[in-house]
């Protein structure tokens, strides 16, 4: 199920007006889609970002566009102000229930690999998929378990249950997790103090005689 959204539309695109919006909480943003007009509008930043932190970066979200119809729209990109850790831009594309798309979805992993009670390390190489998808199949993450791992065991997109509502795009033996043996320590080299040391110029003072 769509969450619903208010979006107005902009029709000053000054960089004074601009300013004034973001100022005021909200942020400029466009909508557009395949075949679809592209159109300017405003969202509150507040209620954009409670929205994907609850529903997720591949929500499906119906924005309500004043004076316009409604639509629905998946956050497809967005900028942000690295100092002041606020929304700067956001792109809404209008998404075809029926047609599907590739999106990125999490990783999750779950369980104690027995590999690591013998020392093992498990590392995650991949903390996203790529999937094709219907939106509204789209899953909220891909659980791992871990459980059955030993030392030197892997886990790749072959390993991962099959599903009729989406396929994964990256390649079958893409690595997803693996529990690596413990970093071997260096040898200690031992130095021989007995030794006598290499008179350099040994050899050079033999053939000069």
């Amino acid at each position: 199920m769509a969450v619903k959204l208010t979006a107005a539309k902009r029709d000053d695109l000054t960089s004074s007006k601009i300013k004034e919006l973001r100022d005021s909480g909200q942020v400029p943003a466009i909508v557009y889609g395949k075949d679809k007009e592209t159109k300017s509008v405003a969202v509150e930043s507040i209620a954009l970002l409670k929205t994907v932190r609850d529903e997720g970066r591949n929500a499906i979200i119906t924005l309500d566009i004043e004076g316009d119809s409604s639509v629905d729209v998946m956050l497809q990109d967005y900028q942000m102000d690295p100092i002041k850790d606020s929304l700067v831009h956001v792109d809404f594309y209008i998404v075809d229930m029926s047609e599907e798309r590739e999106v990125s979805i999490p990783v999750h992993i779950e369980g104690d690999a027995v590999g690591v009670r013998d020392g093992g390390i498990v590392q995650q190489p991949l903390y996203e998929v790529l999937i094709t998808v219907k939106p509204a199949d789209i899953p909220d993450q891909i659980t791992v378990n871990v459980t059955e791992l030993a030392i030197g065991d892997v886990i790749s997109i072959a390993d991962l249950p099959k599903s009729d509502k989406y396929e994964f795009v990256d390649e079958a033996d893409t690595v997803i997790v693996s529990v690596v043996p413990p970093a071997a320590e260096e040898p200690e080299t031992s130095v021989d103090e007995t030794a006598e040391p290499e008179l350099v110029g040994k050899k050079d003072e033999a053939d000069a005689q």
